[in-house]
């Protein structure tokens, strides 16, 4: 790899206002003439050994918005959809001047995924002004949810999530969708991560609705050992299938979410029942950068 040039790479954490919360990517530049073959790509996500490690390429196309490939990477495997990276990989390209778009397009196994800046504006502390910041909005495709027939495996799972009181279990194209009795039934669950790993599924989906006068709407939490990832801190994707799901039980399309991880994070989410398609807003917070040399 001497000859290689050095990849870039920033790490933000995602659905977060502040450093050290929400969920942490590595966001890694190449192009055409550096590019890596993915062995390469898997063991620098397993050396970063954080949820998520991706890679863009631009594509130099003459489009109407910019684009960019975009591949992701746990410490263990390449997977099809994520949301939190995908939201770094757009706060580090406005937030330094890579593009001059509100609007940004990332060209993924998934397909087409765009990301838009949406400024916010906020009152400064003492009357001192204004300050203009920005949301990212991610574009993704709804992730149905359906029946299954893990119920078979109930016991399974039970023992999976600790005893905890399931009141319903749906399916995923890879992941299951276990609801609890409560909020509190998430927000404290000690799961034996040893025990989800031999759950028919790749990840799980462990979510409940708020509590009366709660701002939120509901609550989740995800573990995907079998990727390398035990609880991942926020999951952009699973609310993919989480607004499908909740949308059937409260009859409405917009949310406010907060996944339960001990790092937490916040979610604004709609479905777009029409398009089929999931926007899920938030911030990120870039926190250190560098180069790899290898």
């Amino acid at each position: 790899m001497a000859d290689k040039k050095r990849v870039k790479y920033f790490v933000a954490d995602a659905f977060a206002d502040s450093a050290f919360k929400g969920n942490p990517a590595a966001v890694c530049f190449l192009d055409e003439d550096n590019q890596r073959d993915d062995a390469w790509l898997q063991s620098l996500a397993a050396e970063f050994n954080i949820s998520e490690t991706c890679f863009l390429t631009p594509i130099t196309d003459g489009r109407d918005f910019p684009r960019f490939r975009l591949r992701w990477f746990t410490p263990a495997a390449e997977v099809d959809l994520c949301g939190h990276a995908t939201l770094a990989s757009a706060h580090i390209l406005f937030s330094n001047g890579l593009v001059d778009s509100e609007i940004v397009e990332f060209a993924t196994i998934s397909g087409i995924l765009t990301a838009k800046r949406v400024p916010v504006t906020s009152e400064l502390k003492d009357g001192e002004g204004e300050s203009t910041t920005f949301l990212i909005e991610l574009n993704f495709p709804v992730v149905p949810t359906c029946e299954t027939n893990s119920i078979d495996d109930l016991s399974v799972i039970s023992k999976a999530l600790n005893g905890a009181t399931i009141v319903d279990i749906k399916a995923t194209k890879r992941d299951l969708l276990v609801v609890l009795s409560s909020w509190e039934s998430v927000t404290e669950l000690q799961p034996r991560i040893n025990e989800i790993s031999k759950c028919p599924c790749e990840g799980m989906i462990v979510t409940a609705a708020a509590s009366a006068g709660s701002p939120y709407d509901f609550c989740s939490r995800y573990f995907a050992p079998k990727v390398g990832i035990d609880e991942d801190p926020v999951t952009g994707s699973a609310h993919c299938a989480l607004a499908h799901y909740w949308s059937i039980k409260m009859n409405k399309s917009d949310f406010l979410a907060y996944q339960a991880s001990s790092r937490g994070g916040t979610l604004k989410v709609h479905l777009d029942k029409e398009k089929q398609r999931v926007l899920l807003r938030g911030k990120a917070i870039t926190v250190m950068e560098g180069r790899v040399l290898v």
